[in-house]
């Protein structure tokens, strides 16, 4: 399966990104009302200059407290992330996800971003790929 077939099949189309110099309080608040894992902080709207997730921002308040909400999105964001265009393979995705033991991924085309997968999309598309080939194997075992 192609990253543009798992793009397809999510519920919510594009993604949310917040501008840099928002503050890591701000972008917990988006978190927790889109019910999401993750922001792409773009300047723009269309390249990803950065990656916040959860988990980041949980580790950052284990480390130093609540203090670390009232700091930008910049400073504790993942900037060198990776990212796929939608010709990848979603085993070629799968791997480099848990290689650089990572959950989110923007996807480019043209230089634009088009979207965003997680490993949670993929595993998914990767699970329904593999109940298709095991449909289709019983069904020439059993001569159908």
């Amino acid at each position: 399966m192609l990253v543009q077939q798992i793009l397809k099949s999510k519920a919510t189309e594009g993604v949310f990104t917040v501008k840099p110099g928002t503050s890591v309080a701000d972008v917990a608040s988006v978190l927790s009302n889109n019910r999401i894992g993750s922001v792409v902080v773009s300047a723009t709207g269309k390249t990803a200059d950065g990656i916040l997730s959860e988990r980041d921002i949980v580790r950052e308040l284990g480390k130093r407290g609540a203090v670390c909400l009232s700091d930008k999105v910049d400073d504790m964001m993942t900037k060198n992330i990776v990212t796929c265009n939608c010709n990848e393979r979603a085993d070629d995705i799968l791997k480099k996800m848990t290689e650089g033991r990572f959950r989110h991924m923007p996807v480019i085309r043209d230089g634009e971003m088009v979207g965003l997968i997680t490993i949670g999309d993929v595993v998914k598309a990767r699970l329904s790929e593999l109940s298709m080939e095991k449909k289709a194997l019983e069904g020439m075992i059993m001569g159908h």
